[in-house]
C-alpha cells in the first residue's frame, strides 16, 4: 500500500502545481459571488419594504388581477382538506383554487367531495396546453359560491396536472404550488403585487420558499416558526433562506432571474399558454419552463420582467432522511445539467441580454461545475497531506478558503434575513443556525456534493430518471422544539 502511494507521488506533485491557484482563485470567486449577491438581496428587500404597505393596500382594490391556484395532487388524503381551506381562505380579493387529481389510488377525491360537497358537471376544457392524459371529471360545490374547481385524469405525472389546471384557470394570473405546501396568509397578496405595479410588463414572479419542519402549524397555518429536533433539516433551514431568500432576491435586483421553484411560483396565463406550459420530459420542469419564457420573450423582442418577491412565504416539508434527500439532490443537479445543456444557445449572446451574458455564464461556472472542483478538492487535499506533499498552513489556507469563507457567507445571509425578517425569535434558535451553518461543512456539503454528482453522472450515461417517493414525517399541529 505504501509502494502503491509513493507512485503516486509524481502525479500530485503535477497535479498541484497546475491546478491550485486556478482553484483557490474558483472558492474565493464562488463564495465573493454569494456576498455581491447577498448585498443585491439587501438592497432590494430594503426597496421592496419601502413600497410594500401602499403597495399591499394597492391590492385591496378593484383594479387586482385575479388568481387561478393550482394545486396539483397526488394520494393526498391525509392532508388535501386542510390545505384546500387554508388556500380558499387566502386574502386576497378575487382568486379561485383549482385542484387537480392526478389518478389518485387513495381517497383524495372522496375527501373533497365530502368536505366541500362537490357535484360533478359536464364542463368540457379547452385545450390551450396539451394534455395526453385523459380527464375524468370536473367537480365544484353544490351551492356555487366557494370559488373551488377540482379536475380529476388519469395518472400522468405532475407536469401534465399543472398544465391540466393551466386549461381549467379562469383568471389571467397562474399561481402553481404543492399540494402540502403551506402560504402565509397574505402571500397571494404579495407575490401579485408586481403584476398590479407593472401590468404590462411583469411575465412571472416567484416567492420564498422555507423548511417548515419544527414550525407549529394549525389549520393550514404557520402559528409559530421554530427549528427542527434533528441536525439534518435544520441544515436545510440554513441552504433555503440562503438559496431562495437571498440568492434569488440578488439575482432579481441584478435582472438575471432564472429559476423560479415549482412550489410558489406566478405567472400569466397567456404567456403560459404561448410557450405550450411546462415540459413533461423534463426533469427540471420549473427551471425549464423560466428559461423558455426569457427565450420566448426575447427572440420575439418583447420588453418584459420577471421578478423574485422574498416577502411571500411558502413553508414546506424539507427531506428528514438522507434516501429522500439524495433522491432529491441528484434529481435537482440532473435537471440543472439538462436545462443548461438544452439552453446552451442563448450562452453569451447579446440577444438575451444579462440572462445570456450574466446568469447563465455563473450557473455554468458556478452551480453546475462547483462539485465536481470541490470532489477533486476533497481527494486531493488529504492524499496530498499524506503523501507529504504540501505543509498543514497550506491545508489550512485551502480550507479557510473552501469552507471558512462558506461560513462566512452564510453568517451574512442571516444578519441580512434576520435584519429584514426576524421570524426566529428565540436567541435558542439563533444559536442553532449559527451552529448548522458550521456543521454543514463537515460530511453534510461533502455528501450533497458526491449526490449532485451522481445526478449528473446519471443524465450523462442517459440513465431513465426515477423520482422516488418523498417521505413526509407531516408537521400539522407539531409543536416547536
Amino acid at each position: 500500500m505504501t509502494d502503491f502511494l509513493e507512485s503516486l507521488r509524481p502525479g500530485v506533485v503535477w497535479l498541484l502545481e497546475v491546478t491550485t491557484v486556478p482553484v483557490l482563485v474558483y472558492f474565493v470567486l464562488i463564495n465573493s459571488s454569494y456576498l455581491v449577491t447577498i448585498a443585491l438581496a439587501a438592497l432590494e428587500i430594503r426597496a421592496q419594504r419601502r413600497r410594500d404597505e401602499a403597495g399591499v393596500q394597492t391590492m385591496g382594490r378593484s383594479l387586482t388581477p385575479g388568481v387561478s391556484v393550482l394545486v396539483p395532487a397526488h394520494n393526498e388524503e391525509a392532508g388535501i382538506v386542510t390545505s384546500v381551506k387554508a388556500l380558499l381562505s387566502l386574502r386576497h380579493p378575487r382568486h379561485e383554487v383549482v385542484v387537480v387529481d392526478d389518478g389518485s389510488t387513495d381517497q383524495t377525491l372522496a375527501r373533497l367531495v365530502e368536505a366541500f360537497d362537490l357535484v360533478q358537471i359536464p364542463r368540457v376544457l379547452p385545450q390551450d396546453v396539451h394534455v395526453e392524459a385523459a380527464l375524468r371529471g370536473v367537480y365544484v360545490p353544490r351551492d356555487g359560491r366557494t370559488r373551488l374547481l377540482v379536475v380529476t385524469k388519469d395518472n400522468s405525472g405532475k407536469t401534465e396536472a399543472v398544465n391540466t389546471g393551466i386549461n381549467a384557470a379562469t383568471e389571467p394570473l397562474v399561481a402553481v404550488i404543492d399540494a402540502d405546501s403551506v402560504l402565509e396568509p397574505d402571500a397571494l397578496l404579495r407575490v401579485a403585487q408586481p403584476f398590479s405595479d407593472d401590468p404590462t410588463r411583469m411575465v412571472a414572479t416567484g416567492g420564498t420558499i422555507r423548511a417548515v419542519n419544527g414550525c407549529r402549524v394549525v389549520s393550514g397555518r404557520v402559528v409559530k416558526v421554530g427549528l427542527p429536533r434533528t441536525w439534518l433539516p435544520r441544515i436545510q433551514v440554513v441552504e433555503y433562506f440562503r438559496a431562495f431568500l437571498l440568492g434569488r432576491t440578488g439575482w432579481s435586483r441584478l435582472g438575471g432571474l432564472i429559476l423560479i421553484s415549482g412550489a410558489f411560483g406566478l405567472f400569466r396565463r397567456d404567456i403560459l399558454v404561448e410557450v405550450g406550459g411546462l415540459d413533461h420530459t423534463s426533469i427540471g420542469e420549473d427551471f425549464e419552463l423560466v428559461m423558455r419564457i426569457h427565450r420566448h420573450l426575447r427572440d420575439e423582442d418583447r420588453d418584459y420582467r420577471v421578478q423574485f418577491v422574498p416577502e411571500p412565504v411558502s413553508w414546506t416539508e424539507a427531506p428528514s432522511t438522507f434516501r429522500v434527500m439524495r433522491n432529491q439532490r441528484r434529481r435537482w443537479h440532473r435537471g440543472l445539467w439538462e436545462t443548461l445543456w438544452a439552453y446552451r444557445g442563448m450562452l453569451l449572446r447579446k440577444r438575451y441580454g444579462r440572462v445570456g451574458w450574466v446568469a447563465l455564464p455563473y450557473y455554468w461556472l458556478f452551480e453546475l461545475v462547483a462539485p465536481l472542483l470541490e470532489a477533486y478538492g476533497i481527494v486531493i487535499l488529504p492524499l496530498a497531506l499524506w503523501l507529504d506533499v504540501v505543509d498543514v498552513p497550506f491545508a489550512l489556507l485551502f480550507l479557510l478558503l473552501a469552507y471558512g469563507y462558506a461560513v462566512f457567507v452564510t453568517l451574512a445571509a442571516l444578519a441580512v434575513e434576520e435584519w429584514a425578517f426576524h421570524r426566529h425569535e428565540r436567541w435558542r434558535d439563533l444559536g442553532l443556525i449559527l451552529l448548522s451553518s458550521v456543521l454543514e461543512n463537515v460530511g453534510y456539503r461533502q455528501l450533497t456534493v458526491w449526490w449532485r454528482l451522481e445526478g449528473w453522472w446519471a443524465s450523462l450515461r442517459g440513465r431513465k430518471q426515477v423520482w422516488g417517493v418523498m417521505t413526509r414525517t407531516g408537521f400539522e399541529g407539531g409543536d416547536t422544539p
